[in-house]
């Protein structure tokens, strides 16, 4: 309270209702509504009518739920004006708050303490705060008749009020008097809610009427499974996130899941808002053509669509920052009303036996504004979050229609958009995962686009009213610099963007160095691409510097420019004023200091809106370029079909020919019809006729990939119905492009495609039906089972992978199992066919991914089968197996058609049909027979391949003990077994590790800033320490300052001075003093500022470097234990948190941790009392940031773990897009894509409703520290003669704490997470690495070493780990120089582990290998790996050129590299490429085929010019004849050089020198082929004689055999 309106002291005795200072307080001569005490205790009585009325219902209990509706009972909000009704409430708890104060006020004035001038108002709050919660009740538990004590409520509380109010009025109380004003507006508020009352009870025909109106509750509410219940919540839970608090503290019990946080609300989900968006769309294509380029009208949809929330969102941020204003006013009145004994305002007028006060009497109390100031601040808060909370879910929703609208775009994309690399995955992921999001944050921060103009604006006035002129300049400063700092957010965000570039280079680069790690081992090129990343991440460095540059120059910019703006007006106001005016006081320099923190934060976030909006706009230029990208042309006039299969998918299309007659005709009258119809049903027997057989037809076909020459030219086949179809040719020839332009996947230039569906036996009547239905596209042609060249997998169960989303059927599942030969992989798998195998198959052989994609094709009960290439990855046995069980036994059964693209012409005399493939167009078609006649050269090269191949059937032993035999349980023991265990361990390893739910990481905490140095962490803490002192101290200064000014104004008032020296007061030792802390805090804001950035970039170059180092030596065993993409996840994610985001968050979380422990600190100076207060506040905060930083942990780990499933959805739909289209799944993706949309959307808003939760707590306990601190202050300034300009820092301090409590909170959990980041990399750094080290070094190998290539193997034992068992046991070999060694053996013998022993890949602890009279375990491992040459089974290419490819090194001359190519067979196809050598090869060589790159990396091996060759089955993927060519070209160009062959194929080894047999890590048998075939006991010779005895199990009902003699 002011010293002037201080109260007469008054005795307890003195204490009544209606006062005792009065004599005719208590006389109603005039009558009773004359007395003003009696209209007070008048309003009593409706506050005690609801107070006792409701009191049994709300204290003893409800009884049942009337509602029989199974819902969120406590949520179910249904009568009408619920929202208007809360509004109005909350404007009376505050007019009665008012009115309460007022009372207390105007009692100063009197003798004695008059209760009825505030008691009163209290019961009115308490009956206002018990009617809402009554009404609650009511409302959520459905007793619509209780209403009935609401409505007598309102009913007496507005007459009470009116009749208070008229009697004022007739007394000649009017406007200039505040308890008039508030009295009319409590009499309009009850009469509102009234009116609100009367109407719920009329449209629900509720109480009196006999039949209420029936309400349903929402579906939403009916399904328990909905959590997110902040739509159906009322005001005040949806205001401060009450409902959210059962959910935040269970979290601390128990780890949020999926489950935990349930379904979205319908009005969430992305289908809704898709829809909502695509009518948007369609509104805009209504309007006019919508241009190919440009993104007008995309902006112009999404406002349609998503516009109307974001201007509730606009409003409420208006009126927050409207309300944020009263802050630095309150400060400014209450400093004033401290500092000074003199006020202005009218003295209180006594009517009715009491005093009236007027408003500006009111306003001119201290404490009154200390509770306006608390009461404002809520206000604020509340509506800030409101706007948040809004902008942000419609930015999710947003999101969430967006994604959908793209993929929708994917399902009708052209393959060859993706293929020939004008539309990459990662591409398109990066426009779901970047740019979705941009626009999210955009509509975000968009309100801030329209409230920072008329914040600035505001803040500039009220600068004015308070400092006058100098406020303008000071505004000019910050309005000067702030194209300044939009000029460092604009170099940020390039450098952002040029750092980006580079990023994605380095994870190419090292994702291609991770998939390649074991050909790069093998070849000892680690090294070179280690290097390459280097150069690239050190590229990326320069790019991120200059980002911490310009990151700290922004920080610097944000401390800064608040302190020169400051600087700038109180050195210009001192120089402005005479010496004389002490207008400088404590109220001005408070209240604008205030004023300036509040001015500041929108010019700072000016940059980022600025820089948002950039974004926004370039991502929807990017979304306007995708959605106009090239869509499959389902429905062209040459793309016909004949009519539909027995589900009724596909109709008759039979009608090309006619299709120009059904134009014409559109038109003509009806009498044609019948003439029409016999002209139809003719042409439709002539063509049932000829083509009654024929499943496809493709006539005069034309297709290509891109804009150019066609890929495939002249094609002209068919193929017949329920028959077996092989397509057949070299590698590059286009066989698999031919069953993808069947399929409606290439660009057709010219021709027709016709699918039948339909045979001679169905009627024509039918026939004709369809067919004047209409003719078809070929997007209806129905599913064909389609298993591709490269298998595509999903990250599912095995089991998953083979239903394809089929009904399971037991029986045929174990059919499909067994004919495939899975089983025995199953068994080996952790959980068996329910083992999740990974993105692409990542934990699957390349042979167990090609059969489960077989084996899925085989399950589906389609008619029509493609396999293309089914066998490349297969061995013989396995190839022979599938295709006697599998293509001619169980789908010839089912009678379905299937085409096969094969290498393995062994198999042609089963074929039906036969098409022959060259340089792209059909060579010849027809059945083998045929083809002799016709085309007795190819048929002649056929034939010697054939029976070169037949003899591959040596492999196959009697099925039963060979079955027995490969698939023992002692493969347990094979590496198999082990890597699969270790995958399985590792995946429980992670799963803990995201479930790790203990305190703040600090350990990890030191290991970031142990890693910073010893020079840049002593620099980074002491720069805090000592900036955030100098920030206090010039505070302090500022009040210690305007204190003197106050004290020279007095002093200068009691002398009643005269003389203009005797009154002058210097200010410029104290603005020295002033400038000089204000300068010294500008330096430190920079040091602090790049001290933390570099001690950010510091790190990040060292933990990247370390990882990279430790990656590249690496064991192999930690690549085949660890999932690819978890160690990718190091450098990707948890990279990129380290370089940029660590830093900040880091800067924000000292920052505004130390302004808060200075505030807490001042204020406690300032006024001892508030540490009292300051406990319950800590205890508060305490258990609230416990509850929220666990909560948030999850939440934001739920958000990423839902985030990676949807990007992996689109990844693998993209790259399945073909199968997925060829099944014709389209749909089911479509929902999946839905189901991973909605978990993402429904953690990203749980995770923004618990950022609300926090924010508004803090913020509230915030709110009290402030009213704390002010009552307080006010309390001490005026009994204890504190001084003015200590009153305005602490309520400057505490004003601060409610800004930047809740950031600690925030920057704490987020620092918790980032630092997961460091503790995964750290625990990566660790690894023990490869022994690279020999006794030997270098220089010591003798040149030329090995020069003969002499092998001698003595007693090698060897495994993958100490931990494992052994994989190869005693093993004793001698291989001569130049030798042939052919090794054979069942999986899981201990082949490959016997050829990576020589490269020391394998733990050898027994034994030693000898090669040309060296121990390779002496020596260097890098010199030991660059000596030999390998073929592994899978071929490997890098992105880069050609030359790169195949000399890596840039040791190999032109000439060299062109004979290498020229003896793969590869120089006709690389001449061809423009740039020949130096010619692009796409990221995994996906511009050659899979056979192409397998002799690429023969080429490879064939530069490395080594007496050591070892080849991997090296020739799984490429036709037999080039396969026959390469075997001689190997026999002829390693003829003096060592060469261990590792077959699958049996065949391949017939010519070598010697044999190795191995099973069970040992050698069995080890011989010339010739002498183990006489052997007739051997195990080699039974394989070659098993073939004798072997009969297939189905033989074609037509088999076409081999007829030597006819040949």
């Amino acid at each position: 309270m002011m010293r002037g309106y201080r109260p007469t002291p008054v005795s307890n005795s003195t204490l009544s209702f209606c006062g005792s200072d009065n004599s005719s307080a208590y006389k109603v001569d005039n009558g009773l509504l004359n007395n003003g005490c009696f209209l007070d205790a008048l309003g009593v009585v409706p506050h005690v009518f609801l107070l006792f009325s409701t009191f049994p219902i709300l204290f003893i209990g409800w009884g049942s739920q009337s509602s029989k509706v199974h819902i969120h009972h406590s949520t179910w909000l249904h009568f009408p004006g619920h929202n208007f009704r809360w509004l109005l409430t909350t404007v009376l708890l505050f007019v009665l708050v008012c009115e309460i104060a007022e009372g207390i006020v105007s009692d100063g004035f009197n003798q004695s303490r008059h209760l009825h001038l505030y008691m009163p108002a209290g019961l009115a709050i308490l009956a206002a705060i018990t009617s809402i919660v009554y009404y609650h009740n009511i409302e959520t538990s459905n007793f619509p008749k209780l209403l009935i004590a609401l409505l007598i409520y309102w009913t007496l509380a507005f007459i009470t009020k009116t009749i208070k109010f008229v009697k004022y009025d007739d007394h000649g109380i009017g406007l200039r008097q505040l308890r008039f004003c508030i009295t009319g507006l409590l009499a309009l508020l009850y009469g509102l809610l009234l009116g609100v009352e009367v109407n719920v009870i009329m449209q629900r025909r509720y109480m009196w009427f006999q039949y209420p109106t029936e309400v349903k509750p929402p579906d939403d509410l009916q399904d328990l499974g909905v959590r997110f219940l902040q739509p159906f919540v009322n005001l005040l839970s949806k205001s401060t996130y009450w409902w959210m608090n059962t959910f935040i503290t269970s979290a601390h019990k128990r780890p949020i899941n999926l489950k935990t946080i349930g379904k979205l609300p319908i009005s969430m989900r992305a289908l809704t808002n898709y829809q909502r968006l695509r009518k948007a769309f369609d509104a805009q294509i209504e309007n006019g053509p919508v241009p190919l380029k440009g993104s007008r009208w995309i902006w112009r949809a999404l406002r349609q669509a998503f516009g109307r929330p974001l201007v509730l969102s606009i409003t409420f941020r208006f009126m927050a920052d409207l309300l944020g204003f009263a802050g630095p006013l309150c400060i400014s009145g209450i400093v004033h009303h401290i500092s000074s004994d003199n006020h202005t305002a009218l003295p209180p007028v006594k009517l009715l036996g009491v005093h009236f006060i007027s408003s500006e009497a009111f306003l001119a109390n201290a404490y009154v504004l200390a509770v306006l100031l608390f009461l404002a601040l809520l206000l604020q808060r509340t509506f800030l979050q409101a706007s948040y909370y809004v902008a942000i879910e419609t930015g999710i929703k947003l999101r969430g229609a967006i994604q959908t609208k793209i993929y929708n775009k994917i399902m009708r994309l052209c393959t060859s958009n993706m293929s020939m690399g004008d539309m990459t995955t990662a591409q398109i992921c990066s426009l779901v995962a970047r740019d979705t999001n941009h626009l999210m944050w955009f509509f975000f921060l968009c309100p801030n686009l329209w409230a920072m103009p008329v914040q600035i604006v505001i803040g500039v006035l009220l600068l004015y009213y308070l400092l006058g002129v100098s406020a303008l300049i000071g505004a000019t400063v910050i309005a000067v610099l702030a194209p300044l700092q939009y000029f460092v957010a604009t170099r940020l965000s390039r450098a952002q963007k040029s750092t980006l570039e580079y990023t994605s280079e380095r994870l190419k680069k090292t994702n291609e160095l991770l998939r390649g790690i074991k050909l790069l081992k093998l070849y000892a090129w680690e090294h070179i691409f280690r290097s390459s990343v280097e150069e690239t991440r050190r590229q990326e460095l320069r790019n991120l510097r200059t980002f911490a540059l310009y990151t700290s120059l922004s920080i610097f910019m944000n401390a800064a420019i608040p302190i020169a703006a400051v600087l700038t007006i109180f050195v210009v106001h001192v120089h402005l004023h005479s010496a004389t005016d002490f207008n400088l006081s404590p109220a001005v320099a408070f209240g604008s200091l205030s004023l300036f923190h509040i001015l500041v934060t929108p010019l700072f976030l000016l940059s980022s809106v600025l820089h948002s909006t950039v974004k926004a706009l370039v991502s929807v230029q990017k979304l306007s370029e995708f959605l106009g990208g090239t869509e499959l042309e389902f429905n062209r006039d040459s793309i016909i079909q004949t009519p539909a299969n027995n589900n009724g998918n596909i109709k008759s299309v039979y009608a090309l020919q006619l299709q120009a007659k059904l134009v014409n005709r559109k038109n003509k009258a009806k009498q044609d019809v019948n003439r029409n119809f016999e002209q139809q049903d003719q042409e439709l027997t002539a063509l049932g006729a000829q083509d009654e057989d024929v499943c496809i037809k493709i006539v005069n076909g034309y297709f290509t990939w891109t804009q150019g020459c066609p890929t495939l030219t002249n094609i002209d086949i068919k193929v017949p119905f329920g028959q077996l179809t092989m397509i057949v040719g070299q590698v590059g020839c286009g066989k698999s492009s031919l069953l993808l332009a069947a399929l409606g996947e290439m660009q057709k230039i010219s021709g027709n495609i016709t699918w039948n569906s339909l045979r001679k036996s169905d009627s024509e009547e039918n026939m004709r039906a369809q067919y004047i239905s209409g003719r078809q596209s070929l997007k209806n042609r129905g599913s064909v089972a389609y298993a591709s060249q490269r298998p595509w997998l999903l990250n599912a169960t095995v089991e998953e992978n083979i239903l394809f989303d089929m009904a399971p059927n037991e029986k045929r599942y174990k059919e499909v199992i067994e004919v495939c030969q899975l089983q025995p992989d199953i068994d080996t798998l952790p959980q068996g066919d329910q083992t999740v195998i990974g993105e692409k198959g990542i934990i699957l052989s390349g042979g167990q991914r090609q059969r489960i994609s077989v084996a899925r094709a085989l399950y589906q009960q389609t008619n029509v089968v493609f396999l293309d290439d089914p066998f490349s990855a297969l061995d013989i046995h396995l190839s022979d197996h599938l295709m006697h069980e599998g293509i001619l036994k169980f789908l010839r059964m089912e009678k379905r058609t299937v085409v096969l693209v094969t290498h393995k012409l062994q198999y042609l005399p089963h074929a039906d049909w036969i098409i022959a493939m060259r340089d792209g167009t059909v060579q010849t078609q027809g059945t083998l027979k045929d083809i002799q006649c016709a085309e007795p050269e190819l048929f002649g090269q056929w034939r010697t391949l054939m029976n070169r191949q037949d003899k591959e059937n040596s492999t196959e032993l009697k099925r039963k003990s060979f079955r027995r035999a490969m698939y023992s349980r002692d493969t347990l023991a094979t590496e198999d077994e082990d890597e699969d265990s270790s995958i399985t361990t590792d995946e429980d390893s992670l799963r803990a590790e995201l479930r790790h739910r203990t305190t703040i990481p600090w350990s990890s905490f030191a290991t970031y800033l142990r890693t910073a140095g010893l020079l840049l962490l002593p620099l980074l803490i002491l720069s805090q320490l000592t900036k955030h002192s100098l920030m206090v101290a010039i505070d302090f200064w500022l009040a210690h300052w305007t204190s003197h000014v106050i004290a020279a104004q007095i002093e200068s008032a009691e002398r009643n001075c005269t003389i203009t020296k005797d009154c002058e007061f210097s200010h410029s030792s104290y603005l020295q003093v002033f400038c000089v802390l204000c300068t010294l805090g500008i330096v430190l804001c920079l040091v602090t500022s790049l001290a933390v950035e570099w001690t950010g970039l510091r790190v990040a170059k060292e933990l990247h470097c370390s990882l990279l180092r430790i990656i590249v030596l690496a064991p192999m065993r930690l690549f085949e234990t660890t999932p690819l993409g978890n160690i990718l996840n190091r450098f990707s994610t948890d990279t990129n948190t380290i370089d940029q985001h660590i830093p900040v968050t880091l800067e924000c979380l000292s920052r505004s941790t130390l302004l808060c422990v200075s505030a807490v600190g001042v204020i406690s100076y300032v006024t001892p009392l508030f540490l009292i207060a300051l406990l319950p506040l800590a205890i508060a905060c305490y258990f609230i940031q416990k509850y929220f930083r666990v909560a948030s942990r999850d939440l934001q780990q739920l958000e990423d773990s839902t985030e990676m499933p949807l990007l992996l959805h689109y990844s693998q739909t993209i790259e399945g897009l073909t199968t997925i289209r060829a099944f014709r799944h389209e749909q089911r993706f479509k929902k999946k894509l839905l189901e991973h949309t909605d978990a993402n959307n429904i953690s990203s808003l749980f995770l923004m409703a618990a950022n609300r939760w926090l924010e508004v707590r803090m913020e509230y306990i915030g709110a009290f520290v402030v009213l704390i601190a002010a009552v307080a202050s006010i309390t001490n300034a005026l009994y204890s003669q504190l001084s003015a300009g200590l009153v305005g820092l602490g309520l400057t301090y505490a004003l601060m704490v409610s800004n930047y409590l809740n950031w600690i909170v925030r920057n704490l959990a987020d620092m918790e997470v980032q630092l997961g980041c460091v503790k995964r990399v750290s625990s990566l750094i660790h690894t023990q690495p490869e022994n690279y080290d020999g006794l030997m070094t270098p220089a010591q190998v003798p040149a030329g070493w090995p020069k003969y290539g002499e092998i001698q193997i003595k007693n090698l034992s060897v495994r993958y780990d100490s931990s494992l068992k052994p994989v190869l046991r005693h093993v004793n070999a001698h291989i001569k120089p130049g030798q042939k060694v052919g090794i054979c053996g069942r999986t899981g013998s201990g082949k490959s582990s016997f050829s990576l022993a020589l490269f020391r890949m394998v733990d050898t602890f027994e034994g030693q290998i000898v090669i040309d009279g060296i121990d390779i375990a002496k020596l260097p491992l890098q010199t030991l790996r660059s000596k030999f040459s390998i073929i592994l089974q899978d071929p490997i290419l890098f992105s880069g050129t050609i030359r790169f490819n195949l000399d890596p090194e840039r040791k190999a001359t032109d000439q060299m590299l062109w004979e290498a190519l020229e003896i793969a067979q590869l120089m006709p196809v690389v001449k061809g490429l423009p740039g020949g050598l130096d010619a692009m090869v796409t990221e995994g060589g996906e511009n050659f085929s899979q056979g192409q790159r397998q002799l690429f990396s023969l080429a490879r091996a064939f530069v490395r010019k080594s007496s050591i060759l070892i080849m991997d089955e090296a020739t799984a993927s490429i036709d037999m004849a080039t396969e026959s060519i390469l075997q001689k070209v190997v026999m002829t160009a390693f003829a003096d050089r060592t060469v261990v062959t590792i077959a699958h194929r049996v065949h391949t080894i017939l010519g070598s020198d010697v044999v190795i047999v191995m099973k069970h890590g040992a050698i069995l048998e080890y011989d010339e082929p010739d002498i183990l075939l006489e052997q007739k006991d051997s195990i080699f010779s039974a394989f070659n004689e098993a073939r004798h005895d072997y009969k297939p199990s189905c033989v074609p009902p037509h088999p076409r055999r081999w007829d030597v003699s006819r040949a």
